[in-house]
This record gives C-alpha cells, sequence and structure tokens, in this order.
C-alpha cells in the first residue's frame, strides 16, 4: 500500500525541464534555450584561431635530414636519390602514332604515317621518329627515320641531335640537329635542320595545336614547312621554300589513347619546286580530304 501511495505522488509531480528534455518520446523544448550562445560556441569550435606570429626560431634549428643520425647518413641519402629518381627521373617508355590517315585526292588516293616514341627521363631521352607518304599501289613517295638524342634546355623546350636516314629515293643519310617543345599559347612546335653526307642542308618546321572545343572532341589546326639552301633535282627540290602543308583535324577522343579523326590537308609546291612537279607532270598543288586515328600508349 505504501509503494502505491509512492507511486502516486510521484506521478502527480511536476517533471523539471531538465528532465522533460530528456523524457523517452518528449520533443526538446526550444524555446528556452539561447542560440546566440550556442552559434558563439560552435563557430569558436570550427575556426580555431590561427597565431599571428611567425614560428618561434627555435623551430628552424636541427639538422636538415634528421633521419641521419639514427639511420646513417650514407643509407638516407640513397633512399633521397632514389625516391627522386622515382618520381622525377624514372626512365618511361612513350609510343604515338600521330596521324596514320587515308587520304582522298585527285588522281590517285593515298596514305600518310607519322609516328614518335622515346624513352629516358625527365632530361634525357632518345627519340625515334618515322614518318612518310605515298599514293595506293606505287612506291612511297618518301619515307624516312630518325634517331635522336634530346636534352631538356628548359621546362618547355629539349634540344635534339641525332642522325635521319631516307628509306626511299638516293636513299641519303642527314645529321639532325633540331629543337621541340611548347611555344606560347600551348603551340606544339618542331623544328631540324639536316644537313646530308653530301653537303645538302635542309629543314623542317612543323607546328599544330590543339584546341579542345569539349572534353572528348579536339579541332587540331597544323601547318609545316620545307626549305632547302640548294636545288636538289634529283628529290625534286628546289632551293628556297620547298613545300608547305596546311590542315585541320576534327578528332573525337573515344579514350585518350585512341581518336579517329577527320579533316582537309593542302599541299602547295613552291619556287623551283613547282616547277620541277611540273616537269615531272605533276600539280604543285593537292588537296586531301584525309580520315585517320591518332594512337598513343
Amino acid at each position: 500500500m505504501k509503494a502505491l501511495f509512492a507511486g502516486l505522488i510521484v506521478l502527480s509531480c511536476p517533471v523539471p525541464v531538465a528532465a522533460q528534455s530528456t523524457a523517452p518520446g518528449k520533443p526538446m523544448d526550444h524555446s528556452q534555450m539561447d542560440h546566440g550562445q550556442m552559434d558563439d560556441h560552435t563557430a569558436d569550435m570550427a575556426m580555431p584561431q590561427i597565431p599571428d606570429a611567425p614560428p618561434p626560431a627555435a623551430a628552424f634549428i636541427g639538422p636538415l635530414h634528421a633521419a641521419d643520425a639514427s639511420v646513417g647518413q650514407a643509407k638516407m641519402a640513397a633512399s633521397r636519390a632514389k625516391i627522386a629518381r622515382e618520381f622525377s627521373g624514372m626512365p618511361v617508355l612513350w609510343l604515338e602514332g600521330d596521324r596514320l590517315e587515308y587520304r582522298a585526292r585527285r588522281g590517285g588516293d593515298g596514305y600518310l604515317w607519322s609516328a614518335q616514341g622515346y624513352y629516358g627521363g625527365d632530361t634525357d631521352k632518345l627519340w625515334l621518329k618515322s614518318e612518310g607518304e605515298g599514293s595506293f599501289g606505287e612506291s612511297p613517295e618518301r619515307a624516312e627515320t630518325q634517331a635522336l638524342w634530346s636534352h631538356a634546355v628548359g621546362p618547355w623546350w629539349d634540344m635534339q641531335i641525332g642522325a635521319r636516314q631516307d628509306l626511299v629515293g638516293p636513299a641519303d643519310t642527314y645529321g639532325v640537329i633540331g629543337i621541340h617543345g611548347l611555344a606560347p599559347y600551348l603551340f606544339e612546335v618542331n623544328a631540324a635542320a639536316f644537313l646530308s653526307v653530301k653537303g645538302e642542308v635542309t629543314a623542317r618546321i612543323e607546328g599544330e595545336l590543339d584546341q579542345r572545343l569539349t572534353q572528348r572532341i579536339i579541332l587540331q589546326p597544323r601547318a609545316e614547312m620545307n626549305l632547302a639552301a640548294q636545288n636538289v633535282p634529283e628529290l625534286g627540290i628546289g632551293a628556297g621554300v620547298d613545300r608547305i602543308e596546311a590542315g585541320l583535324r576534327l578528332r573525337y577522343e573515344i579514350r585518350r589513347e585512341f581518336a579517329p579523326y577527320l579533316g582537309v590537308a593542302q599541299e602547295w609546291k613552291v619556287g623551283r619546286s613547282a616547277d620541277f612537279a611540273r616537269v615531272l607532270g605533276n600539280k604543285p598543288s593537292t588537296t586531301n580530304f584525309v580520315a585517320g586515328v591518332r594512337v598513343w600508349f
């Protein structure tokens, strides 16, 4: 009986506010809370005060490589050199078929290839290049390979020196010196001078720019100019500007490593080279509608 009366007394007493806020099934009463103080406290927790003063001088006292004292200076130096080599100087193999294309044109369709690759680190690389073109059913009009040592002379430019071998025609051998890199506004530039074993001097300048229209569609204008210091009649090359090519290609990157493209490329033989072409019964200018693929790995 005493227990029953005690229970009735408890039920009849008012429940304190603190107890109401923790009672099961009862919503908390926010009307009596000071939200300003709570917001200030939350802000203090979220934005810790950063000292304005500089670090104390003692923070800069001590050895440059503290681990040398326990591991050993020689072992730590070797470990640091290994890490630097892996992250910035580790040899890399890269291969690219820049232009592998079919060329539709008046007088007989043709083909063109331009491929390159390198092996090496950030500073020094071995570059290999190959390019050529021709008409279907005939021997290639030109074909060449290059082997070059490439040395970085800045963050954007490599100096290249090596040899070039022509694979058709007189099959001459040339010494090569050139530069390869990115000009302002991300124009990729490749310029080289060639000296044949016969003393003939020629040069080539190439430039292209990738204009990304979307994440997968790229418009690429490209231009190439070939020059010669003297006439080379057996190759149909005249002194001065020999040949100019300008083209526009629109490619779609199915993957970054695989991108088919369509485009147009115009070629002009200039000056004495145009005269040599006419003597052989060829037109000095040609319009090519191209379809190809760009691949790399």
